[in-house]
């Protein structure tokens, strides 16, 4: 178990994959703009 063994997280990190042992980290929430109510004559 090292770095040549792909189910260790610093296998993973030698190799460059991701897994359950090293998941990728996820993308925060970004606020988007609300769509402004166009009101109608």
């Amino acid at each position: 178990m090292g770095k040549g063994d792909k189910k260790t997280r610093r296998g993973k990190m030698i190799m460059g994959s991701y897994g359950k042992v090293r998941p990728q980290k996820k993308a925060k929430n970004i606020a988007k703009p609300k769509a402004k109510a166009e009101k109608k004559a």
